[in-house]
């Protein structure tokens, strides 16, 4: 039986801000929102445009919590930690990137559960 809603919405929010509050502590939060130009690619992840730390910022949060005030149906089978991963390994970003990871891992669990 799937998941409501309801049953997911009060564990995902929580997961929500703790993403801001980890992508901020690691020093990937932007005070300025891309160009328009940069948030009208048609690519997955809008991986042409945006780092992924953007896409999360910009994109990913701004839509769940929209999804959630609206009670709208939420994705299912979510991967975004597997990306990040290997994007900020590329980019070295190392200790600074863990517990954003930890915090997209429980986040693409909690959303594979629907």
């Amino acid at each position: 039986m799937s998941e409501t809603h309801e049953d997911l919405s009060p564990d995902l929010r929580p997961l929500l801000h703790a993403l801001e509050a980890a992508l901020r502590d690691a020093g990937f939060w932007e005070p300025m929102p891309p160009g328009p130009e940069a948030l009208a690619s048609t690519m997955p992840f809008m991986v042409d445009t945006l780092r992924i730390e953007q896409w999360l910022q910009w994109i990913l949060l701004p839509r769940l919590h929209a999804l959630l005030d609206a009670r709208a149906p939420l994705p299912g089978a979510c991967s975004v930690h597997p990306l990040a991963q290997y994007e900020w390994a590329q980019r070295g970003c190392g200790p600074a990137s863990q517990a954003v990871l930890a915090v997209l891992l429980a986040i693409d669990g909690r959303l594979s559960q629907q």
